[in-house]
């Protein structure tokens, strides 16, 4: 029987590339976790808040998704239900999306007293 002086570190070198592109690939993904909306420009912005936030996006065609799950307009308030007036809200509206449907998602925010709203925005550059 052969007897083997050295590890074959061919292997290992293998498995970590593949760890490496799996966690590459995973990263990208996580980088744009957002829900991509064409934001509107403002003259002035503010940083966003710190604290834990639950963000809601209306996209163009009225879609609305809370923390980027897809969820029927009818079917907000369940979620809005959930959390506590002093709970701070992103919300992130298309530039090209009715103002109708703002104005509703605003409404039914108010209607859970949800006040701490922050309305993302670009910087006018």
């Amino acid at each position: 029987m052969k007897r083997f002086d050295q590890i074959n570190v061919i292997p290992f070198i293998d498995i970590m590339l593949v760890l490496l592109a799996i966690v590459l690939t995973t990263a990208s993904f996580i980088a744009q976790g957002t829900i991509p909306v064409d934001l509107p420009v403002a003259e002035t912005t503010a940083p966003l808040p710190d604290t834990e936030a639950t963000e809601i996006t209306l996209e163009r065609d009225g879609s609305i998704y809370v923390d980027g799950e897809a969820v029927h307009p009818d079917a907000l308030d369940r979620h809005l239900a959930q959390l506590s007036g002093d709970f701070h809200v992103l919300l992130r509206v298309d530039a090209g999306a009715a103002f109708g449907a703002f104005v509703g998602v605003v409404d039914r925010l108010k209607a859970h007293r949800l006040t701490h709203v922050t309305i993302v925005t670009r910087h006018a550059t």
